[in-house]
């Protein structure tokens, strides 16, 4: 399984790596500073330097692999999200490669029911309202593509262990879940889309 992970450096995108290795996967990072990943060397790891907002550049890199995921970031501002995940889509369609994962965020569409008012009114209502509106513009480049996608919402993340006991693919009414989980926990359940099709044209929340 060949695989290239865009948004390799971010806290998502590193776990992804360190965990698709270990699954025995080749893989490409897709970085603009590889640098950034010189402590994980390993003979199954290749460092492509690039501006994901350089269709050029996106589309060579996604050439020959057969799944990609997507864990862009951009701050609290900017739309690298949306803008990024677009140049991703056109790459893929263009190669022929037609499985996509991508992070995005817990609250995103009909998950919006899941958070409290912390997060709807201060968090995503002020001081994230930007980066939300990147990832809602993000999710409608996905589901109106002709690839093979699964959008993974997830909740707000932690420094927690891997831990494989995490929900997901909740009611958009549940209102039991902690909001967060750990980048380990993301990255494995994100990994795990791959050897199945049970989100396949979905885009299930995560949290614990």
């Amino acid at each position: 399984m060949k695989v290239i992970i865009f948004g390799a450096t971010g806290s998502i995108g590193r776990q992804l790596v360190m965990q698709a290795l270990g699954l025995g996967y080749q893989v490409t990072a897709f970085v603009r500073n590889p640098q950034k990943l010189d402590d994980l060397p390993h003979s199954n790891l290749s460092l492509k330097g690039g501006d994901v907002l350089n269709p050029e550049e996106v589309q060579e890199a996604v050439k020959g692999h057969d799944a990609v995921f997507c864990a862009l970031g951009a701050g609290r501002k900017g739309r690298v999200r949306a803008e990024g995940t677009y140049n991703l889509i056109r790459a893929m369609q263009a190669e022929g490669v037609s499985r996509l994962v991508c992070q995005t965020t817990l609250g995103n569409g009909e998950s919006w029911g899941n958070l409290n008012f912390l997060w709807k009114y201060i968090m995503f209502g002020w001081f994230l309202k930007e980066a939300f509106k990147d990832h809602e513009e993000q999710e409608k480049h996905i589901r109106t593509s002709r690839l093979r996608w699964t959008i993974v919402r997830p909740g707000a993340f932690t420094d927690g262990p891997l831990t494989g006991a995490y929900k997901h693919g909740f009611a958009n009414n549940d209102r039991t879940t902690k909001l967060k989980i750990s980048r380990a926990d993301v990255a494995d359940f994100m990994l795990k889309q791959l050897n199945s099709d049970e989100y396949l044209y979905k885009a299930p929340a995560l949290s614990y």
